[in-house]
């Protein structure tokens, strides 16, 4: 997430920006205006075929298209991104990536639904395809200096699903999330299959660089890293914080990403969750941005990705 802020400040200075979500609303109403916004936030320098990257591009008139010379395919500003072969206009799908953006505890499909005029499965899948968007494309540089290391298990008890018998540390059919935070910098968390040394220690060479300071909490599989890294714990049965060592600020980022799974999402499938701990990583990581400045990061992940119903639901399973 480094120099996020400065991309985007940069790109806001080069059009007009709504800086609230009302606002948002009222200047996407015009469909010319919303797909204008999002061409020049894609092609900043100039509008390029997503088939063969021509610019030598015209614009079909009776139609909200443009059609490449060279290639000869016609697109829409939606081609190649999350919005390709949707049949809900751009009105509505930018104020639903500036709601979920912008919302600190999430927004469930079924609010969705009621503020655009929906059903409850369009805005599940809309949600579905935001987060994806969302997703950070990959961290390059590892973190270095004070990090907190901590596993957390998310998901329901065997009494509210008797089907579903599988134990794991921490519960009954939980889903196990790791995650590394960088002290006053940013936070990474993703599924792993189990909180085993082999799993935690691989997340830990992973994301941080060798020789840092990394603070767990009593768990014995992290205990592998001490002849890599500067390794210190707090056993949690004795005690919460012993000095600077502790883990209150990855405990602080498990708080919030529950409060939106519990409080809004309230149970989503463990296939689904990657999805949801994505989205919180990167309201995190973004939170000294505005509102308009994480909007504008995130329409800018919105091409090159894409997800399918048959994908989403399983019934896709190239």
């Amino acid at each position: 997430m480094v120099h996020v802020a400065e991309k985007e400040n940069a790109m806001t200075k080069r059009m007009p920006f709504p800086q609230t979500l009302l606002a948002a609303v009222k200047y996407f109403a015009d469909l010319d205006v919303a797909r204008g916004f999002l061409a020049h936030l894609r092609w900043p320098d100039g509008i390029t075929c997503p088939s063969c990257q021509s610019a030598n591009v015209t614009t079909i008139k009776t139609r909200p298209m443009f059609r490449c010379r060279d290639c000869q395919r016609q697109f829409s500003v939606k081609v190649g991104t999350i919005f390709e072969d949707s049949p809900i206009g751009l009105d509505k799908w930018l104020p639903a990536v500036w709601a979920l953006s912008a919302a600190k505890n999430g927004v469930s499909s079924h609010e969705l639904a009621r503020s655009i005029g929906v059903t409850q499965k369009t805005a599940w899948f809309m949600l579905q395809r935001i987060r994806l968007a969302m997703k950070t494309k990959g961290f390059q540089t590892p973190l270095v200096g004070t990090i907190e290391a901590d596993e957390t298990f998310i998901g329901g008890l065997v009494k509210n699903n008797p089907k579903r018998m599988k134990h794991r540390r921490g519960g009954w059919d939980k889903t196990t999330v790791m995650g590394v935070l960088q002290r006053k910098g940013e936070v990474r968390a993703f599924v792993i299959p189990e909180a085993t040394g082999e799993h935690l220690q691989d997340a830990i060479r992973r994301h941080v660089s060798e020789g840092e300071r990394v603070i767990t909490d009593g768990h014995a599989g992290y205990k592998g890293v001490a002849d890599e890294y500067i390794h210190e714990w707090v056993d949690h049965l004795k005690e919460y914080v012993r000095g600077q060592v502790h883990t209150n600020g990855i405990e602080n980022f498990w708080s919030l990403l529950k409060r939106s799974i519990k409080g809004t999402y309230i149970r989503p499938e463990p296939k689904h969750l990657s999805r949801y701990v994505d989205e919180q990583v990167l309201r995190f990581n973004s939170r000294k941005m505005l509102d308009a400045q994480r909007f504008a990061y995130v329409l800018g992940q919105v091409s090159g990705v894409r997800l399918t119903w048959k994908k989403l639901t399983g019934k896709d399973v190239r």
